[in-house]
């Protein structure tokens, strides 16, 4: 276990399992401009803009530290952004295979599995970008076919 140069102990081995355990799997959308920089975006203060963020962060909207904002699930929900997974499966003529891996490779995808059966890819994205994906693959050479499926629970 000292493939990071730090030699983990059994108890911190414990205490990494169990948080895993304990945790969620969550989407973060980090900001980590100072604000200054966004004070200026917004038109106001950097002082104005202190006294938004700490309110924003006392209603569980936002979490900060030494030079990040992350926006929390509440936010988002706010927002109307949505934050689930899809899995899109991809089918590809076998010619344009490798162009097309290459490709949708470079999109804004989580991450890129390519797999046995009637299907070529299963790609995992997040739906906020979804459609934007949809329209990009669809203008791949050899991209035939995708099915969209939408995570509507996670149950382990």
């Amino acid at each position: 276990m000292e493939k990071t140069g730090f030699h983990l102990t059994e108890k911190q081995i414990e205490i990494l399992r169990t948080l895993q355990a304990e945790s969620k799997l969550m989407k973060v959308f980090t900001v980590e401009e100072n604000q200054s920089a966004l004070a200026k975006k917004l038109g106001i203060t950097r002082q104005a803009l202190n006294v938004h963020l700490r309110k924003l962060k006392e209603a569980g909207f936002i979490r900060t530290g030494r030079g990040f904002i992350d926006l929390t699930d509440k936010a988002l929900e706010a927002l109307g952004v949505r934050t689930a997974e899809a899995f899109v499966a991809v089918k590809i003529e076998p010619r344009a295979r490798n162009q097309a891996y290459s490709r949708i490779k470079m999109l804004p995808v989580e991450r890129v599995y390519r797999v046995t059966g009637d299907i070529d890819l299963l790609v995992v994205i997040n739906q906020a970008l979804l459609d934007d994906f949809l329209k990009q693959v669809s203008k791949i050479e050899g991209v035939k076919d995708t099915t969209t499926y939408v995570v509507i629970e996670r149950l382990a």
